[in-house]
């Protein structure tokens, strides 16, 4: 099996994870908070992260020089989650994931006035379409228009504060070091909140609390190994398999369809996010000495 291929498959993988993941939050989330369910999650999370950090070189890769840099991430992707797994709640699993797929847009138009790039003209016309993919798929001013897509595009706003900020400080802090702080921080936070918003689990509800923090660990692995194996410009594309999970989950457990809107937007999007990408892969081959 070729690199290439490896990193297909585990990107494949991992996104299926991530969208096993989602189905299970928006299953828990019928009857417990999101705070409820990101507590459950991260606590099952830490430990897994930790344990991956130790194989992949030791625990000194959690060592870290700039706390304060983690703990912003980790503010940040607590708004990240509670939008999110709020947002799953409220609308159609695959409506949500469309609404999503808009992070790499955030991600392109945040990083001129936080890391001072700039937009070529082509990425700028990208993502124009992106967006207008966005509105087709919320339809601001009409019946399908809500709330869940509101607080669904603010965790994608949220998520690429994520990126940016990764993009910025990454280079001097190992991956897991990232992920294990950045994971911390809601473990924390949503603990010092849980007694307020506790409900009682079933007890099928213990195995989807435990299945959601294993999936999101899974997901980031795998993922994290596509990217080893695979160039971007390969492995990212298969991101968007997302949406024909989440049309097959939604279908299978809430009956849920989209309509026609819902996917001529989501394409919009995804030409969107795979032009950007390989306008980036072009501008980074330009840009690489030859000799």
């Amino acid at each position: 099996m070729t690199p290439s291929l490896k990193g297909i498959l585990c990107m494949c993988l991992g996104v299926l994870f991530l969208a096993l993941g989602d189905a299970v939050s928006k299953w828990l989330g019928a009857v417990h908070s999101p705070i409820q369910i990101i507590f459950f999650r991260t606590l099952v999370s830490l430990p897994l992260i930790a344990l991956l950090a130790y194989f992949g070189g030791g625990l000194r890769k959690l060592r870290t020089k700039r706390p304060g840099v983690h703990l912003l991430r980790g503010l940040i992707y607590t708004a990240t989650m509670v939008c999110f797994v709020w947002g799953l709640t409220l609308l159609p699993l695959a409506e949500a994931t469309a609404i999503a797929f808009v992070a790499p847009l955030f991600v392109t138009l945040l990083s001129v006035p936080l890391l001072g790039e700039r937009i070529d003209p082509p990425v700028l016309v990208a993502s124009l379409v992106g967006f207008v993919g966005v509105l087709i798929v919320v339809r601001p001013g009409g019946d399908a228009f809500q709330l869940g897509a509101m607080i669904m595009l603010a965790a994608a706003v949220f998520y690429a504060l994520m990126m940016v900020t990764a993009r910025r400080y990454g280079a001097n802090e190992h991956l897991w070091a990232m992920v294990f702080y950045m994971t911390a921080v809601p473990l924390v936070l949503t603990g010092l909140s849980l007694p307020w918003v506790w409900q009682t689990p079933h007890p099928w509800h213990w195995l989807g609390f435990a299945a959601s923090g294993v999936l999101g660990v899974g997901a980031t692995a795998f993922i994290t190994l596509a990217f080893r194996h695979a160039p971007a410009a390969i492995a990212a594309p298969f991101d968007y398999t997302a949406m024909l999970w989440a049309v097959l989950l939604g279908w299978w457990f809430w009956g849920e369809l989209p309509d026609l809107w819902v996917w001529v937007g989501s394409v919009l999007i995804m030409i969107s996010g795979l032009a950007i990408a390989y306008h980036d892969r072009r501008t980074t081959l330009k840009r690489r000495p030859t000799a």
